[in-house]
């Protein structure tokens, strides 16, 4: 990547916050060794720097890596499988399917000391817009640390659960970031069979850490015609290995065939046989209106869809202030020429200023920068001359089966919440506990006044965050909240939970049967009555109630909430929704096994088998000697780290609870661990 046109990272020495980071199953008996918080995964392809890594950096080589002896492997490895999704009629007339698509390159953390699963702070870059993407890339690299970046657990599942596959990146910087040739021949040199070794690495990596393949960024200068060979060579048995195990290689627009660095800014003979030899390419910034339309073509005249092409977008020091020649890429009224590759949209979060770093804060830019100005993505503003995804993509979702269940967690939040009250007030992040989230963030119809729709986390159900509707509404106000699939049984009900904190509201169930007839038209609802529905509880200030389907069938194709206010101003909130079977549904099985693996003082790493079934997250208490339990924390894996942990006074031994939570946020009969002092 053109080093005058990014930031390249650099060796980090401080590590995230005190997290209490979950870590995966440890499939080994319980170790000796010291317990130590998991990070992230990276790598050096074989050679290592001269002299010694900085604190806190590891320095490794993948070609020495084995599943078997990676320690933090089962701290590394995600837990959801990459969801199946489907395009619902577009929310405006504008976005397309079948078209260009959208691509991320996020930098989450540094490289080294990058917590494996969550830390200790509410300030992250909590991705909630997945429906507009089809690729991440976990972003990051440096000399200093490692090159080769395998992507945490955390980021993965999010991904996963709605739909994005996630790469890993390969980073061969700049020599004069301190990229070093021989990296380069490292990672592809080959063996006596002639086979690259680096390339089944590669692949063994991301099928046992879960994540979709990988991202190929070669920078480093001073390369001739036969290390271009080899590289071209290596990409095309990558591919090959990758596409085995269902993983995709992107190639970034940077070294030639010859084996020089020379970012061409377009698809031409100087790099489509590395196109070809993956299954996309990220075009470097430097692409004209001329150069894409050229690249489109040559695309298509290689068999190729044109929207295997990135056009590169650097939003780093801009974000949605960055001047682009949108109609170069995604012109309004014409086919799209290319797909769009959005270089470090994590700017939402980072330019924030000290003050500002709450929650609230990020969510409303990353709005603007996904959504548009208009906040709606049903009301397109035409003169935004930020042409946000929501106005030229069609969204996706993965809502497609029953039982379906959210409490609309972010995957971080100031506080944790257990059925309205609050079980933990330190801030925390992990996207492994996000829930799918809305897609279209947020279409509100209504022929009065809009109210103000966000996510919010002064209050929530469960998790760290709710969806407050606030205004002065003077006429009934739809908010569209899923697209979905949802087949309608005989006894299937919809579930809300919400609370009203000022103001009086009537709230109705949406429930569309079908789609619109075109895009941009609201889904045919209708509308359900919920405060005349008997089957109402309350707890900590919530209500429950739950909406037979009586008189549908087929398939749910949307969800929403009609409320109509009767005085105001209104302050609403919905904390949870479901669809499901009618009646107390079963809580999961128990795990079992629960173990300490690691230990080190005050600091424990506990792992234990799962049990079969689905299960959503997990959840670690610790019961204390008066029988109050104390909340540590929830992960998505099979495992967790604790740090800091005391003995209470006249306790000889810490107990701890582990419980399953289900699809439905039911949790199981806890399993029990002991740890003496």
């Amino acid at each position: 990547m053109n080093p005058t046109r990014r930031t390249v990272l650099i060796a980090a020495t401080a590590t995230a916050g005190a997290a209490l980071a979950p870590s995966p199953l440890a499939t080994a008996a319980p170790r000796a060794a010291a317990a130590t918080p998991p990070h992230a995964s990276y790598w050096y392809p074989d050679t290592l720097p001269a002299g010694a890594p900085g604190p806190g950096i590891t320095w490794r080589s993948l070609k020495s890596w084995r599943a078997a002896d990676d320690p933090d492997l089962d701290c590394n490895a995600a837990s959801v499988p990459l969801a199946a999704r489907f395009t619902p009629t577009p929310a405006n007339a504008t976005a397309r399917s079948g078209q260009a698509r959208i691509q991320a390159l996020v930098s989450f953390g540094p490289t080294s000391g990058n917590p494996s699963q969550g830390s200790a702070t509410a300030d992250h870059y909590a991705l909630t817009h997945w429906a507009y993407l089809d690729e991440l890339v976990f972003w990051g690299g440096s000399a200093g640390e490692g090159l080769i970046l395998a992507p945490n657990a955390p980021v993965v599942d999010a991904a996963h659960r709605h739909g994005v596959p996630v790469l890993g990146n390969v980073f061969l910087p700049p020599a004069a970031y301190g990229g070093q040739l021989q990296w380069t021949r490292d990672l592809v040199q080959r063996d006596a069979a002639g086979h690259y070794p680096l390339a089944a690495q590669l692949v063994a990596v991301a099928a046992a850490y879960g994540f979709d393949g990988w991202f190929l960024n070669a920078e480093t200068g001073g390369g001739n015609t036969a290390l271009g060979t080899a590289v071209l060579g290596f990409v095309q048995e990558l591919r090959a290995l990758a596409a085995a195990r269902g993983q995709r290689v992107t190639w970034y627009d940077a070294m030639t065939v010859n084996g020089t660095v020379s970012w061409q800014g377009a698809l031409n003979s100087q790099n489509q046989a590395f196109f070809r030899a993956a299954d996309d390419m990220f075009v470097d910034f430097r692409w004209s209106a001329g150069t894409l339309a050229s690249s489109g073509t040559k695309a298509d005249g290689l068999g190729r869809s044109r929207y295997q092409l990135w056009a590169g977008v650097d939003v780093e020091s801009n974000g949605s202030g960055t001047y682009v020649d949108w109609d170069a890429i995604v012109p309004a009224g014409k086919p799209h020429i290319t797909s769009v590759g959005l270089y470090r949209p994590e700017w939402t979060r980072n330019h924030l200023p000290a003050d500002q770093r709450a929650p609230e804060y990020f969510h409303a830019a990353d709005d603007r920068f996904w959504t548009g100005r208009s906040l709606d993505p049903a009301r397109p503003d035409a003169s935004d001359p930020w042409r946000a995804p929501a106005v030229s993509v069609a969204d996706r979702s993965t809502v497609t089966s029953v039982p379906f269940a959210s409490v609309f967690n972010t995957g971080h939040g100031l506080r944790w919440y257990e059925e309205g009250a609050v079980t933990s007030d330190a801030p925390w992040n992990h996207l492994g506990l996000q829930d799918r989230l809305p897609s279209r963030r947020w279409v509100v119809r209504t022929a009065g006044k809009r109210p103000t729709v966000t996510f919010d986390f002064a209050d929530a159900w469960r998790g760290g965050s709710s969806v407050l509707v606030a205004g002065e509404p003077d006429q009934p106000v739809v908010v569209d909240l899923y697209q979905t699939r949802l087949p309608i049984g005989v006894n299937t009900v919809v579930e809300l939970t919400y609370r009203s904190e000022s103001g009086e509201v009537n709230v109705e169930s949406a429930v569309a049967t079908a789609e619109p007839s075109t895009a941009g038209e609201t889904p045919p609802y209708r509308y359900l009555a919920v405060n005349s529905v008997n089957a109402v509880k309350t707890v900590n200030g919530w209500q429950t109630v739950t909406v037979p389907l009586t008189g549908l069938s087929g398939t749910v194709h949307a969800l929403g909430v009609r409320l109509t206010a009767t005085e105001g101003p209104v302050r609403w909130r919905l904390g949870g929704l479901a669809v499901r079977a009618d009646g107390t549904p079963p809580a999961p099985a128990a795990p079992s096994g629960a173990r300490v693996t690691a230990a080190n003082g005050g600091d424990l790493r506990l792992a234990w088998n799962p049990a079969p079934g689905t299960v959503r997250h997990h959840t670690l208490h610790r019961l204390l000697p008066d029988g109050t339990r104390r909340f540590l924390g929830a992960t998505a894996q099979r495992a967790y780290f604790l740090s800091g942990l005391r003995p209470e006074q006249g306790e000889k031994a810490a107990r701890f609870e582990v419980r399953a939570v289900g699809e439905l946020y039911n949790a199981s009969t806890p399993v029990t661990v002991t740890h003496p002092w």
